[in-house]
């Protein structure tokens, strides 16, 4: 049987604090002021004075630049995004700074992030939720940020990850809230990518790869030669129809998208290498941007 209100109220109710937003994320933003142009986009309902929202913008955007969208925490359990994202402005290089406009939300879902949840505090899921008058709060304000700061994006990377919760926690909890039968999936051993399969962009994919192998291993195929239950478009590729599952890498018309995954829970990964993925996929989409 499905969950209605009352059996969402009782989840909610279970959530507990397990770190600070505010302490981990917001200070290292506030650090990045000399750099970029820090904006407030609005707070959660859920608790406003916990959960303010940010935006980061190069402070010498111009139209006649590409604009290149880093977006992080969208799941807020995945902690290597929004320290990724973080990682990357802090070491931004002046030639990213002066070639491109640089755009980062490093933290669409703080609640998320501080109670180690894929779901907001309603018990949906934001990365299935990224259209107008969404009844996820992180995605409707994340969306008016968008039009308020005009970020019309050439390039997007959203940072995530794939961890043994997802088996363990999500699944279990999702075929609990939708009265259907849980079902594992194999969790890839690694790093690895999912494109648009409306714009799948092969180059752009091979590109962001080959330079995350330098710093941690890609994701072998499973048994029947899939990700994620997905066929491999290449070698740590699987593509999705981003825009018509709503998922934040498709909000826009932005011609290079990419969704990063890499996997904390791996014997050979730690969280500070997951980070480091992270931030080398960035950069690799920087370079295969400037050609």
């Amino acid at each position: 049987m499905k969950w209605g209100d009352a059996e969402k109220e009782n989840w909610f109710k279970q959530q507990s604090v397990q770190r600070s937003y505010l302490e981990d994320i917001v200070t290292q933003i506030k650090t990045l002021s000399s750099t970029f142009d820090i904006h407030p986009y609005g707070t959660l309902p859920v608790d406003p004075a916990r959960y303010p929202l940010y935006l980061l913008k190069s402070k010498t955007f111009s139209p006649a630049k590409k604009t290149v969208l880093i977006t992080g925490g969208v799941h807020g359990y995945e902690t290597s995004g929004p320290h990724g994202a973080l990682g990357f402005l802090k070491q931004v290089r002046e030639r990213d700074l002066e070639e491109f406009n640089i755009a980062c939300a490093p933290c669409i879902s703080p609640w998320g992030y501080e109670t180690v949840n894929r779901w907001n505090p309603s018990a949906i899921d934001p990365n299935r939720s990224f259209y107008p008058d969404s009844p996820s709060d992180e995605c409707r304000l994340f969306l008016q940020a968008m039009d308020q700061f005009q970020i019309d994006p050439y390039l997007h990377i959203d940072l995530h990850e794939t961890t043994d919760t997802d088996n363990t926690v999500f699944r279990p909890a999702k075929a609990a809230r939708d009265g259907v039968p849980a079902e594992d999936s194999e969790i890839p051993d690694g790093f690895y990518l999912v494109g648009d399969s409306e714009n799948p962009a092969p180059g752009f994919q091979k590109a962001i790869i080959e330079a995350v192998r330098k710093v941690t291993h890609i994701a072998p195929a499973d048994r029947g030669g899939r990700l994620i239950g997905e066929s491999l478009a290449q070698e740590g590729v699987v593509n999705y129809p981003v825009k018509k599952l709503f998922l934040c890498a498709g909000f826009s018309n932005a011609r290079l998208t990419t969704t990063t995954e890499v996997y904390p829970d791996s014997p050979k990964a730690t969280p500070a290498l997951c980070i480091q993925a992270q931030i080398a996929a960035v950069n690799a989409a920087l370079a295969y941007l400037r050609g």
